[in-house]
This record gives structure tokens, C-alpha cells and sequence, in this order.
């Protein structure tokens, strides 16, 4: 019996199959793509045949779209991000359960993987809360995903998030744009206008209007390995 062959790109999905793909059809090898992001020569073969890393970060995927000639959404995952108002807390005695919820918000741009669902929880004492100025606030533990917001808040960093709502003001704020959720400092930029800054200079501001931005929550702590 005759075996079905398969294209590598029939193997794959999502931006790693689009990605071998454009580059056979450009007649350009992924080291040659490598080179151009000013990585390693084996950086995008990884990427694609191990996972490794687990997506592109947001300027080597607009590098790679400009160079290829397509839109960033074609090399972005396409998974779906949710994020609701998240579970109560749980308070006994003087500690309270903080649920750590299954979602990364992205320090970059790209849509994130996960769901709302709590997998465990932090606990805090009721009276560290309060000095915080947190007794009232609407709790929830999420972690960083991306490099743009470094030094603050780094790659893998987990983040409290007050999700009670407030009068906006400027500060580090969970927002949702469009599929995407992210960790951004949010800015007025003017009458019906907000600004989406990066910590990391390598990134730029983003500039929208202001009902195109959902605001989920306020950053309030961090905490993260040294």
C-alpha cells in the first residue's frame, strides 16, 4: 500500500505551519528569517519543530510579517482569552484566599491562552490586606506572559489584580483590546483617548480610543522569582 505523504507544514498548525509555509513559498530558509531577527540561525527551527520558544515575541512577529509580506494575525496564536469576574475570595480567620486564575496577560501584544478557571489559590493575611489598602478589593492572581513590561514586571512574574470597580486613573492595569489581553501602564492621551505604555523602551506606545479599551482590573502587587 502507497504511504500519503505529508508536507512538514500539513504536520504543524497555527503560526508555525503559516510560518514554514510562507517561507517555502518566499523561497527564503528559516535561518535566513533567523538571521533577519538577529537570532541564532537555528532560532525559528526550534520555535517550530520543538515549541521552543512558545510563541514569537511581538517585534520579531511584526519583523517577520512586514519581511513576508502578511498580516501579524497569520503568525499570532489564535486561542481564545477570557477573563470574567473572578471567583470570591475565600476569608477565614485572619487569612484570605486569593484564587490564581489559569490566564497570563500578555506583556507584549498576541492572544493568550487559558480560561478564567482557579487552579489554587494565595493566601494572605487579612491584616496585610488592609494595610495595603486591599480589605475591600476584588482579587484575583494572574501571571505575566512577554518582556514588555521589564524591568517591573518580568516574563513569569504573577500579579495581583483588583478587578472592584473604580475611577480610572493612570497606572499598571489588566485591559483587554480587541481578542488580546494585556499588562500595560494605561494614560489619558487626551478627550476620548488612552495610551498603552511599555515599560521596556523596545516597545512602543500604543494610542486608541478609549472605548476600544476594556479596563479589567488594577495591578496592585507582584511577585515573582529573583
Amino acid at each position: 500500500m502507497k504511504e500519503t505523504q505529508h508536507s512538514d507544514a500539513e504536520l504543524l498548525s497555527g503560526p508555525r505551519a503559516r510560518l514554514l509555509e510562507l517561507s517555502q513559498e518566499r523561497g527564503v530558509s528559516l535561518a535566513a528569517l533567523s538571521d533577519l531577527l538577529g537570532r541564532n540561525p537555528s532560532y525559528l527551527q526550534q520555535f517550530i519543530r520543538k515549541g521552543s520558544p512558545r510563541k514569537l515575541e511581538e517585534q520579531d512577529r511584526a519583523t517577520l510579517a512586514r519581511f513576508l509580506g502578511v498580516a501579524e494575525e497569520e503568525l499570532r496564536e489564535v486561542q481564545e482569552n477570557s477573563y470574567v469576574k473572578p471567583p470570591r475570595r475565600r476569608e477565614e480567620g485572619e487569612w484570605v484566599e486569593v484564587p490564581r486564575l489559569d490566564l497570563g496577560a500578555s506583556a507584549g501584544a498576541g492572544r493568550v491562552p487559558g480560561s478564567e478557571a482557579a487552579f489554587d489559590t494565595f493566601r494572605f493575611s487579612r491584616r496585610w490586606l488592609e494595610e495595603q489598602g486591599l480589605a475591600r478589593a476584588e482579587l484575583s492572581a494572574i501571571r505575566v506572559e512577554g518582556d514588555s513590561m521589564e524591568p517591573l514586571l518580568n516574563d513569569g512574574d504573577e500579579i495581583l489584580v483588583d478587578c472592584c470597580p473604580r475611577p480610572f486613573r493612570d497606572g499598571i492595569h489588566v485591559v483587554r483590546l480587541g481578542d488580546t489581553l494585556m499588562v500595560k501602564r494605561v494614560a489619558s492621551a487626551g478627550p476620548g483617548r488612552v495610551a498603552l505604555l511599555s515599560q521596556n523602551l523596545a516597545y512602543p506606545p500604543v494610542e486608541v480610543a478609549a472605548e476600544e479599551v476594556e479596563i479589567i482590573g488594577r495591578v496592585v502587587w507582584k511577585g515573582g522569582r529573583v
